[in-house]
Formats: structure tokens, C-alpha cells, sequence
């Protein structure tokens, strides 16, 4: 058998069984997105930044079958299963190189999305309503206080009807949380740094990451089309009895 007929079918094999794994790794990544996303949803207006998420779980649902498919067409050397296998490898390739494009566009309009809303969320600060829970987590979970920094909550409706001057206790550091009282006479005891900076870098670190996955199986699909065709036209060519026919005849 020709040396690139056993290269294109161990790549097409491998890719098969690849894509059973990927339908693992892509659906935890598509909900570690929506997950993230949820936490700091009233951050953000536009809810279209999921839509990259969304596109990655939709591929992750029918990877078992395509997987299926990419075997058996690859064992039995099928016109018609490889020509299925490369129609679907080519969807969700464009599929992927959209998703790509997307995450890119919504990674630089994260900055702007969050900083337009944030502000607008703190001054709803009353420590009882959902706004008010959102918050808390938010600064517990960042460990960071205010939207810049600590001293933004001094402009607050909350602050300036309390007028006990302090910051919510959710701004505490996690190791001074028992005694701290929030008040601004201790700064010590406070996350000083804001929320924004580190909210914006951690969900440009998350659609990065899903766009460096997104990148690497698109790459893998592009070599796949290519083993389909290199197979399909050896076959043509040469005339040659499928390796694997009898197994599955």
C-alpha cells in the first residue's frame, strides 16, 4: 500500500478517536465559558459574547457520532462515508474558524462592556436586593473592592446613606474577614485594588483560552480534509482493495 494512503488513514483514524475526546474537552470548555459568564452576567450587556460558547458546545454534541462515522468510512475506505466525513470536518471547521473570529471580536469588547456597566451595578448597592449579591461575590471571589478602587464606594447611594464610613464587608481581606468591620479609618483590612481591572482580565483569559482550543482542533480538522482527499484519490487511482474491507464486509 502506498505510503500516503497508511498516512492519511492513521491520521484519519486518529482524528476519529480524537474526536470522541474532544467532545469531552470542548464541552468543559464551553461551560466553563457560559459558567463564567453567568457569575458576571449583569456586568455585561451584550449577551452575544456567549455566542462563541454556545457554538462550542452545539460542535462538542455530535462529536461521538462524526467520530463513529470518521472510523468506519476510514476502515472500509467508503467514497460515500470519507465524502460525509469531509463534508462535516469542513462545517465544523468553518464552524470553528467562526467561533474563532468571534472570540476574538467579543476579547476586545470585554474592556468596554464591563466598565460601561459596572459602575451602574455598585450604585444599585443596597446589600439586599440581587444587585447587592452580585457584588459580594464579585469582590469576594476577585478579593477586590469598588470599581477602580476601594474609595469609588465613597460616591455610592449605599455609603452616603449609611454614613457609618465604611465599604460592604465583602471588600475584607479573606485573612482579616473575622475582625474587619470595613471601615475605611483601617485600610489595612481591605482589598484595595478594583474590581474591573481584574473582572476584565480574567474573562479575556477565559475567551483566550477557548480560542487557543478552538484554534488547535481547527488546525487538526484542516490535516483531516486533507488525509480524505489524499485517501480518496489513491483509491481512485490505483485501483487498490480497502486494507481493512474484509473486517467489516
Amino acid at each position: 500500500m502506498d505510503c500516503g494512503v497508511i498516512t492519511s488513514k492513521t491520521v484519519l483514524l486518529l482524528l476519529s478517536l480524537a474526536f470522541w475526546a474532544a467532545a469531552a474537552g470542548l464541552s468543559y470548555v464551553g461551560a466553563y465559558v457560559v459558567n463564567t459568564y453567568k457569575n458576571y452576567d449583569n456586568f455585561l450587556q451584550d449577551k452575544y459574547a456567549l455566542l462563541p460558547a454556545a457554538i462550542i458546545i452545539c460542535i462538542a454534541v455530535v462529536m461521538f457520532i462524526i467520530g463513529l462515522i470518521g472510523c468506519c468510512s476510514t476502515f472500509r475506505e467508503s467514497r460515500v462515508g470519507l465524502g460525509l466525513f469531509f463534508a462535516i470536518i469542513m462545517v465544523i471547521f468553518v464552524a470553528e474558524v467562526s467561533a474563532f473570529v468571534l472570540g476574538f471580536v467579543y476579547r476586545e469588547r470585554v474592556k468596554n462592556d464591563v466598565q460601561s456597566t459596572m459602575h451602574s451595578v455598585f450604585e444599585q448597592y443596597d446589600g439586599k436586593n440581587p444587585e447587592s449579591s452580585v457584588v459580594n461575590y464579585l469582590q469576594e471571589q476577585l478579593h477586590c473592592c469598588g470599581v477602580k478602587n476601594y474609595s469609588d464606594w465613597t460616591t455610592t447611594q449605599w455609603y452616603n446613606s449609611t454614613s457609618n464610613n465604611s465599604v460592604p464587608l465583602s471588600c475584607c481581606r479573606q485573612e482579616m474577614v473575622k475582625n474587619c468591620t470595613g471601615s475605611l479609618d483601617q485600610p489595612q483590612e481591605l482589598n484595595t485594588q478594583g474590581c474591573a481591572e481584574l473582572l476584565e482580565s480574567g474573562l479575556q483569559s477565559v475567551i483566550s483560552y477557548a480560542m487557543l482550543v478552538i484554534l488547535g482542533f481547527a488546525i487538526v480538522k484542516f490535516f483531516g480534509m486533507m488525509s480524505v482527499c489524499v485517501l480518496t484519490c489513491k483509491r481512485e487511482d490505483s485501483g487498490y482493495q480497502p486494507l481493512y474491507s474484509g473486517m467489516f464486509s
